[in-house]
């Protein structure tokens, strides 16, 4: 398959040209391990393209990654889905929309809405999930869009969530659409949803604009990821609205690495995927005895553990894991959640079962009862808040007072508070409960 970006690089490495431009490093490594990558590290010249203005080997490479993910466009991103979010929410504000959105959200969402000026409209999950995740509903959008009553507005959601759990997007976006609202979709974790034999992905299932880390679950470099969108209203604006926050120095060697993934994706992807999902399947039935599964009829490669259900704590058994060296994507008291990738080989997929084997998931007595997720009253805008001077205190004084900064947790987690909510009594015992203890609010 022609990998335009790669065959670029790989020439101009093997010229050993005069690089008489930027990076400094000029071609040549510190050290002899990292010569392959220093060499195919380039700046945008003559041949090399440019990412905002792609109209040569970049945009031959993302024509070819939206005929793999079937968009309408696809382009690429050195700034990771947060790059994408922020261009996917300034598309929102040009058209002066409000946000209504899943209060599963990445602090990314949250930033970048502080810088626009977007208005929110929050809906809480109707199943709740503890601070990770929550189950949403299309009539839980359908009402809160009707309480808008005409209002431009879009709707935005994350799906899968951290725990693997993935949303109705089909019937989320007939709702959305009968409402006049674009949906947007956080789908970092899941880029390799086009590639089962029905897909999966947000782009099938009718969202407008979607976003996906290609290094989250499929073979790229770190901060890697794609915009796509399905709507011929936005195909052409893509550029333009990430251009307004990406670095315009963007790395060859992100670029490089999704160039090769197009490979991947065309000619093994399906097939190796088809097989780590077996191999996922095949240990969650082995282990059910064992061990609580969450997200189930989610994503199939995030092997997420419910510690919470089974009374035992999971940083405790990512500890043990650590220990056989075996490495958590997350470790937090109420779950510990495990991804496997198309990229997987058989070998690695059977370890992990015997590590898991391995565990002691002995209850560790009753646990404490999460207590009722709380909904706070909003007091100022995001934006308001986040900008306002503002001071760190305990939560033990936090009472009656408006939170400021956004400092939802990395991961991403449903947010207890957000910026411009007021702390009650129950936000209060909540922030307690996930080992909370200091709080950014408006100084008064």
């Amino acid at each position: 398959m022609n990998t335009p970006i790669y065959t670029f690089l790989q020439n101009y490495a093997k010229g050993n040209p005069l690089r008489m431009h930027m990076p400094g490093h000029k071609g040549r490594s510190p050290v002899p391990e990292l010569a392959g990558a220093y060499a195919y590290d380039l700046t945008e010249i003559s041949g090399a393209d440019s990412l905002f203005e792609a109209e040569g080997i970049i945009a031959e490479s993302e024509k070819k990654a939206a005929e793999l993910f079937g968009s309408r466009e696809t382009v690429y991103s050195c700034g990771g889905s947060t790059l994408c979010i922020q261009a996917m929410l300034y598309l929102m504000r040009q058209e002066g929309r409000r946000v209504v959105a899943a209060r599963t959200v990445h602090r990314a969402f949250l930033n970048a809405c502080v810088l626009l000026g977007l208005e929110i409209t929050w809906v809480y999950p109707s199943k709740g999930h503890g601070i990770l995740s929550g189950a949403y509903t299309a009539e839980d959008f359908a009402h809160a869009l009707e309480a808008l009553e005409g209002e431009p507005a879009c709707v935005y959601l994350t799906s899968p969530d951290y725990l693997g759990h993935t949303a109705d997007i089909r019937s989320i976006a007939e709702v959305s659409h009968r409402f006049g609202a674009p949906l947007l979709v956080d789908n970092a974790h899941g880029a390799h949803l086009a590639f089962y034999e029905e897909s999966r992905h947000p782009m099938a299932l009718g969202a407008d604009l979607c976003c996906d880390s290609a290094h989250k679950m499929l073979p790229c470099l770190t901060g890697c990821a794609y915009l796509h969108t399905a709507n011929a209203a936005y195909a052409g604006r893509l550029k333009g609205a990430m251009g307004m926050f990406g670095s315009t120095s963007p790395s060859y060697l992100m670029l490089l690495s999704l160039d090769l993934c197009n490979r991947f994706l065309e000619e093994s992807c399906r097939e190796r995927l088809c097989r780590v999902t077996e191999l996922a399947e095949g240990m969650r039935e082995r282990l059910r005895g064992k061990v609580i599964f969450g997200s189930e009829g989610g994503d199939p490669l995030h092997i997420s553990i419910d510690t919470a259900a089974m009374g035992c704590d999971g940083r405790k058994i990512a500890e043990q894991l650590e220990e056989v060296g075996c490495y958590a994507e997350y470790a937090g008291r109420e779950a510990v959640v495990l991804l496997l990738s198309a990229w997987e080989e058989p070998e690695q997929a059977a370890h992990l079962e015997e590590c898991l084997l391995g565990c002691d998931f002995t209850p560790e007595g009753k646990a404490e009862e999460p207590p009722v997720f709380p909904q706070p009253e909003v007091r100022c805008s995001v934006r308001e808040a986040a900008l306002a001077e503002s001071e760190v205190i305990p939560v033990s004084r936090a009472l009656g007072r408006v939170c400021a900064g956004v400092r939802v947790p990395c991961p991403p987690a449903v947010p207890i508070v957000i910026s411009g909510e007021w702390i009650d009594m129950q936000t209060m015992k909540t922030l307690r409960y996930y080992g909370i203890h200091e709080v950014e609010v408006i100084k008064v």
